[in-house]
């Protein structure tokens, strides 16, 4: 293993993003076992639930930049730019085509009853603001940890 791929996969800033995601889809099957009375590890790599990886990732990255690059520096300004436009998407876009899913979905149980179709889009896509919001808060923690 060469000196350069062993620093990018231990540095604080990677090791950071890496576990706040983690943490953030660990929550999510916890979370959706809890809810749904059964352990579901599917969770795991499924889009969509509480609390937001995406939200948690970028803003462990977001607060490790801050961090080690101070909140002045060009450097932060993008990182910044990176986590609202994904924190937006997340919220925004995602979690309209989740809800454009439920009603194709319902479209495609009618067809199906009369046998004409047999589809199904996942629909859990996007966040709730408060689902973004604990990947946010999570993400702040996880960089604070790795930091």
């Amino acid at each position: 293993m060469s000196k350069t791929f062993y620093f990018i996969i231990t540095h604080p800033l990677l090791l950071s993003v890496f576990w706040a995601w983690i943490a953030a889809q660990t929550i999510k099957v916890i979370v959706s076992s809890v809810n749904e009375k059964k352990i579901n590890l599917h969770r795991f790599i499924e889009p969509g639930g509480m609390p937001s990886s995406h939200a948690a990732a970028v803003v462990a990255l977001l607060t490790g930049v801050g961090i080690r690059e101070g909140i002045g520096s060009t450097l932060f300004i993008v990182t910044l730019v990176l986590a609202l436009i994904t924190v937006y998407e997340a919220i925004g876009v995602r979690r309209q085509s989740g809800r454009q899913a439920e009603l194709i979905n319902e479209l495609f149980r009618y067809l199906a009853r009369r046998r004409a179709v047999k589809h199904q889009l996942i629909e859990q896509l996007g966040h709730n603001p408060l689902e973004a919001l604990i990947g946010c808060i999570l993400g702040f923690f996880m960089a604070l940890l790795w930091m």
